[in-house]
C-alpha cells in the first residue's frame, strides 16, 4: 500500500540516537552508528522522531510500504517491558566529547583519573563523522587489552580518540567502518593495541585493510599485550 512514512538521511545523521529513543514503536534502530528505519510496519507515520533529530535528518515521504501493524508493535512493547532484546536505539550511544582537566603535579597516587576523551568507544557505535576525529590520533584496541595491561589509560588512551572491539565476538568486519573513518576525517596516526592470542589478529587485519583502502598515507603502529600483562611493540 502507498502511505506516509519517515525517511532518514543517513549521510546527515550524526548518530546521536535521539530519534530511536523517541520512537516508542521501536521502528528506528542504530546500525553502525547511524539511524535506520528497521521496521516499516512499526512506523505509524506520525513522526514523533522528527523533532528529536538535532540535524534535520528525518522527513516524511509517501511511498509503497507495509501497513502499520499496531498489534505487532504492542507485542514488541510488551516484550521490551519484560526485558526481551529488541533492535532499538539507546541514548547511551550519543556522541560526545569528555573534557579532561590536567591533574596537578602533587596528587594522591592512589587515585588514577580516566583519560577517555570521547563517547561512544565501540567501533560499531561511533559516528563516522564525529567532530573529535578531526586531527585526531586514533587508538584501535581489542576489548581485553585494557584489562590485561595495567597502565592502559596513561600509555594508550591519553591524547588519543579510542575505538574498541572484539573480532571474535562481534558480528561482521570492522574494515569498512574504519575505512570510512580514515577516509572522511583528518587522522594523524593510528595505534593498534591487540592481545597476543591468534583471534585478536582480526582487529589488526581490519585496520591494515582500512589503511590500504582509505587512499591516504597514515602512520601506524601495532602493540601486542600478553595475557600476563606484558607489552611488546611491533
Amino acid at each position: 500500500m502507498e502511505r506516509k512514512i519517515i525517511k532518514i538521511d543517513v549521510e546527515r545523521c550524526n548518530g546521536c540516537g535521539l530519534c530511536a529513543a523517541a520512537c516508542h514503536e521501536g521502528a528506528i534502530g542504530m546500525v553502525d552508528g547511524r539511524a535506520r528505519l528497521l521496521r516499516e510496519d512499526y512506523c505509524d507515520g506520525l513522526g514523533d522522531c522528527l523533532p528529536a533529530c538535532p540535524v534535520g535528518a528525518i522527513s516524511f515521504e509517501v511511498r509503497e510500504a507495509p501497513a502499520y501493524d499496531a498489534e505487532a508493535v504492542r507485542a514488541a512493547q510488551q516484550a521490551k517491558a519484560i526485558g526481551a532484546p529488541l533492535p532499538c536505539g539507546c541514548p547511551g550511544t550519543q556522541s560526545k566529547r569528555i573534557p579532561r582537566v590536567p591533574a596537578p603535579a602533587a596528587r594522591d597516587t592512589a587515585t588514577v583519573d580516566s583519560e577517555l576523551s570521547q563517547w561512544p568507544v565501540q567501533i560499531k557505535l561511533v559516528p563516522v563523522n564525529a567532530p573529535y576525529f578531526d586531527g585526531a590520533k586514533l587508538l584501535v584496541a581489542a576489548d581485553c587489552t585494557a584489562y590485561a595491561y595495567g597502565n592502559f589509560h596513561q600509555d594508550f588512551i591519553r591524547d588519543r580518540i579510542t575505538l574498541i572491539g572484539c573480532p571474535k565476538l562481534d558480528e561482521g568486519d570492522y574494515a569498512e567502518k574504519l575505512t570510512a573513518i580514515l577516509r572522511e576525517n583528518t587522522i594523524r596516526s593510528v595505534t593498534v593495541v591487540r592481545m597476543e592470542v591468534p583471534c585478536c589478529g582480526g582487529i589488526e587485519q581490519a585496520v591494515r585493510r582500512a589503511l590500504e583502502n582509505c587512499g591516504k598515507l597514515i602512520p601506524w603502529q601495532v602493540v601486542i599485550i600478553g595475557t600476563d600483562g606484558t607489552r611488546r611493540d611491533v
